[in-house]
């Protein structure tokens, strides 16, 4: 069995200040995903140990503790990678086929972004919201519960709605942080998975 490791982050903690602060970032980062990554360790080890014992029941009793800590750390890999400060780009969101795509599924931009942000605003406790691709070529705003994963479409743009991801910041003011969180957007990163999708739907 491979164990999962925290990936580096491809920015210092406090590179996307004033946006997301180093405080959140370390403990995002360091704590959070840390902690996701141990638990799907010692999941996937022992449902491995009960499947060499034979022991059906426990294999699936582990099934979720897997698939919530997997989820997790698929999620986090992407969400590091998505983001990049403004002196990396970050926030820019340049001519090229994904721009072009919003603008013909959402009409522009700042349309995308609001109804984007309107999608996170309703999920109801922890989730995930996405830009995804779908199998058809279409570009949708998709949202998932908790810790899954998106697994219906390419995922473009993911975004951690969890409390811990603005909290320490923006307290209970998610809009702003909502807001906020497009300064940082890595749309280089974007453009590079819409681009790898499209080849993939071919």
């Amino acid at each position: 069995m491979v164990e999962a490791t925290l990936p580096p982050l491809p920015y210092e903690y406090n590179a996307l200040e004033p946006f997301i602060s180093a405080e959140i970032m370390t403990v995002h980062h360091s704590k959070h995903h840390q902690t996701y990554i141990n638990n799907l360790n010692a999941a996937s080890k022992a449902s491995v140990e009960a499947e060499k014992n034979g022991d059906l029941q426990k294999v699936l009793e582990l099934q979720s503790a897997i698939k919530f800590n997997g989820g997790s750390h698929m999620n986090h890999s992407l969400f590091w990678k998505i983001m990049a400060p403004p002196s990396q780009g970050g926030g820019k969101l340049e001519d090229g086929q994904l721009k072009q795509a919003i603008e013909k599924e959402f009409g522009d931009i700042e349309t995308f972004k609001n109804k984007f942000n309107s999608a996170s605003a309703a999920i109801q406790g922890s989730g995930w919201c996405w830009l995804g691709l779908s199998k058809t070529g279409n570009l949708d705003i998709v949202t998932t519960k908790d810790q899954d994963p998106l697994l219906s479409h390419h995922a473009i743009i993911g975004s951690d709605i969890w409390e811990h991801s603005w909290y320490l910041q923006y307290r209970n003011d998610k809009a702003t942080y909502f807001k906020q969180w497009w300064n940082v957007v890595n749309w280089k990163e974007a453009e590079n998975r819409y681009n790898e999708a499209k080849k993939a739907s071919l």
